[in-house]
């Protein structure tokens, strides 16, 4: 297991999420900053980017670190494409069995003894948090383990990962449903909603680089 270096504890786990998309390095440490982020967890499979070199894995980890925030490769575990042919239907990653990977809940654990001592973000490359792994797969497993998850958006905002839910629910046509009123929403009606989203975004092109 990776382990970061310690900072101050934080009475729950919470983690944040961003997606680097076509951000200067400038831009993207002003979001983090606005954050207060003090660590990040890559979870791209592959960390580089042919249209935005600076978020290529050597280049980011160097600049992350003249701000003082540590940078951590998780590409591996919690990546969306997975090198384990046993994890991919036609070619195309499965979710849910990626998520029951031992390797996949060592990269939970990892991420989740950081929380313990950073204020930390996991990175991928898509811009919206509904289009990336990082929501569909990697948050929707933290959520369960009990994290606090927020999403940083591309204007410096900073959703609630129960607000990003909800809009989840409405894009995959659940907004009319009789239940989806009800405060949190059933868990069936969201498994249900992720797993319609999670099957568009293993089709979509990925705009920005590869998670």
């Amino acid at each position: 297991m990776v382990m970061l270096p310690s900072s101050m504890a934080q009475d729950k786990p919470t983690v944040f999420t961003i997606g680097h998309s076509n951000h200067s390095s400038e831009r993207f440490l002003a979001l983090l900053q606005g954050a207060r982020i003090t660590a990040v967890a890559d979870v791209r499979s592959v960390p580089q980017s042919r249209h935005w070199p600076h978020f290529g894995r050597a280049r980011i980890e160097r600049w992350l670190a003249g701000a003082d925030i540590s940078y951590v490769f998780l590409g591996a575990e919690l990546g969306g494409r997975p090198q384990d042919p046993a994890l991919l239907r036609e070619g195309r990653p499965v979710y849910n069995l990626m998520a029951a990977a031992p390797s996949f809940q060592s990269g939970l654990d990892c991420v989740l003894a950081a929380a313990e001592r950073h204020r930390i973000a996991l990175v991928c490359a898509e811009r919206e948090p509904l289009d990336c792994h990082r929501f569909l797969l990697v948050s929707r497993h933290l959520h369960r383990r009990g994290a606090q998850l927020h999403h940083i958006l591309a204007d410096g905002s900073i959703e609630s990962h129960q607000v990003t839910e909800v809009r989840l629910l409405r894009q995959t046509g659940f907004a009319d449903e009789p239940l989806f009123n009800e405060l949190p929403p059933p868990p069936d009606l969201l498994d249900r909603a992720y797993d319609i989203r999670s099957g568009r975004s293993g089709r979509a092109r990925q705009p920005a680089g590869r998670s």
